[in-house]
Protein backbone atom coordinates (compact mmCIF):
# COMPACT_ATOMS: atom_id res chain seq x y z
CA UNK A 1 0.00 0.00 0.00
CA UNK A 2 2.78 2.21 0.80
CA UNK A 3 4.79 1.55 -2.12
CA UNK A 4 1.31 2.52 -4.67
CA UNK A 5 1.01 5.49 -2.17
CA UNK A 6 4.26 6.94 -3.51
CA UNK A 7 4.26 5.53 -6.95
CA UNK A 8 0.97 7.81 -7.14
CA UNK A 9 2.67 10.79 -5.48
CA UNK A 10 5.82 10.62 -7.70
CA UNK A 11 3.76 10.11 -10.41
CA UNK A 12 1.64 13.76 -9.31
CA UNK A 13 5.00 15.42 -8.96
CA UNK A 14 6.67 14.75 -12.18
CA UNK A 15 3.73 15.42 -14.13
CA UNK A 16 2.89 19.16 -12.64
CA UNK A 17 6.96 19.56 -13.05
CA UNK A 18 6.87 17.95 -16.73
CA UNK A 19 3.85 20.14 -17.71
CA UNK A 20 5.59 23.51 -16.48
CA UNK A 21 9.67 23.05 -16.85
CA UNK A 22 9.42 19.88 -19.30
CA UNK A 23 11.21 17.73 -16.45
CA UNK A 24 10.37 14.18 -15.03
CA UNK A 25 12.35 11.51 -15.82
CA UNK A 26 15.98 11.96 -14.97
CA UNK A 27 15.22 15.14 -12.77
CA UNK A 28 12.02 13.73 -10.40
CA UNK A 29 11.20 10.12 -11.64
CA UNK A 30 14.59 8.18 -11.28
CA UNK A 31 15.36 9.78 -7.41
CA UNK A 32 12.53 9.40 -5.77
CA UNK A 33 11.82 5.82 -7.21
CA UNK A 34 15.72 5.13 -6.22
CA UNK A 35 15.56 6.70 -3.26
CA UNK A 36 11.98 6.37 -1.69
CA UNK A 37 11.29 2.99 -3.35
CA UNK A 38 14.76 1.47 -2.90
CA UNK A 39 15.10 1.02 -6.74
CA UNK A 40 17.92 0.20 -8.47
CA UNK A 41 19.35 2.88 -10.87
CA UNK A 42 19.12 0.80 -13.81
CA UNK A 43 15.61 0.02 -12.76
CA UNK A 44 14.82 3.47 -11.81
CA UNK A 45 15.82 4.80 -15.50
CA UNK A 46 14.04 1.67 -16.97
CA UNK A 47 10.91 2.83 -15.08
CA UNK A 48 11.17 5.89 -15.62
CA UNK A 49 11.61 5.36 -19.63
CA UNK A 50 8.25 3.53 -19.61
CA UNK A 51 6.11 5.86 -17.50
CA UNK A 52 7.36 9.06 -19.65
CA UNK A 53 6.15 7.64 -23.34
CA UNK A 54 2.88 7.65 -24.12
CA UNK A 55 0.76 9.88 -20.95
CA UNK A 56 3.22 13.14 -19.98
CA UNK A 57 4.46 13.56 -23.02
CA UNK A 58 1.62 13.52 -25.51
CA UNK A 59 -0.67 14.90 -23.25
CA UNK A 60 1.79 17.94 -22.65
CA UNK A 61 2.25 18.21 -26.35
CA UNK A 62 -0.81 19.13 -27.30
CA UNK A 63 -0.93 21.82 -25.05
CA UNK A 64 2.33 23.25 -26.09
CA UNK A 65 1.42 22.88 -30.25
CA UNK A 66 -2.15 24.45 -29.36
CA UNK A 67 -0.25 27.54 -28.27
CA UNK A 68 2.38 27.51 -30.52
CA UNK A 69 5.40 26.51 -28.66
CA UNK A 70 6.41 23.60 -30.95
CA UNK A 71 9.24 23.52 -33.05
CA UNK A 72 7.76 20.33 -35.38
CA UNK A 73 11.00 19.78 -37.52
CA UNK A 74 13.37 20.24 -34.13
CA UNK A 75 10.97 17.48 -32.30
CA UNK A 76 11.39 15.11 -34.76
CA UNK A 77 14.60 15.13 -35.52
CA UNK A 78 15.72 15.15 -31.25
CA UNK A 79 13.20 12.44 -31.32
CA UNK A 80 15.03 10.14 -34.16
CA UNK A 81 18.25 11.02 -32.68
CA UNK A 82 17.21 10.32 -29.20
CA UNK A 83 15.70 6.88 -30.53
CA UNK A 84 19.45 6.30 -31.90
CA UNK A 85 21.20 7.77 -28.52
CA UNK A 86 18.85 5.73 -25.82
CA UNK A 87 20.21 2.34 -27.53
CA UNK A 88 23.54 3.04 -27.27
CA UNK A 89 23.16 4.73 -23.61
CA UNK A 90 21.23 1.86 -22.19
CA UNK A 91 24.52 -0.23 -23.55
CA UNK A 92 26.67 1.71 -21.53
CA UNK A 93 24.98 1.98 -18.50
CA UNK A 94 24.33 -1.82 -18.23
CA UNK A 95 28.28 -2.15 -18.78
CA UNK A 96 28.81 0.85 -15.93
CA UNK A 97 29.48 0.28 -12.20
CA UNK A 98 26.52 1.20 -10.65
CA UNK A 99 28.28 3.39 -8.05
CA UNK A 100 29.68 5.27 -11.01
CA UNK A 101 26.25 5.24 -12.63
CA UNK A 102 24.97 7.29 -9.98
CA UNK A 103 27.52 9.65 -9.00
CA UNK A 104 28.01 10.53 -12.62
CA UNK A 105 23.91 11.30 -12.86
CA UNK A 106 24.45 13.62 -10.04
CA UNK A 107 27.34 15.56 -11.16
CA UNK A 108 25.78 15.81 -14.39
CA UNK A 109 22.18 17.46 -12.55
CA UNK A 110 24.82 19.63 -10.21
CA UNK A 111 26.18 20.81 -13.79
CA UNK A 112 22.97 21.63 -15.51
CA UNK A 113 21.94 23.06 -12.24
CA UNK A 114 24.82 25.47 -12.03
CA UNK A 115 24.32 26.23 -15.57
CA UNK A 116 20.92 27.12 -15.30
CA UNK A 117 21.38 29.42 -12.07
CA UNK A 118 24.65 31.42 -13.02
CA UNK A 119 23.12 31.60 -16.72
CA UNK A 120 21.15 35.29 -17.88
Amino acid sequence: MVDTILFIVIGLAAGVLSGMFGIGGGVIIVPALMYFCKFSQLKAQGTSLAVLLPPAGLVAFIQYYKRGQVDVKAGILVCVFLVIGSVFGSKIADNVPIPILKKSFGVMMILISLKMIFSK
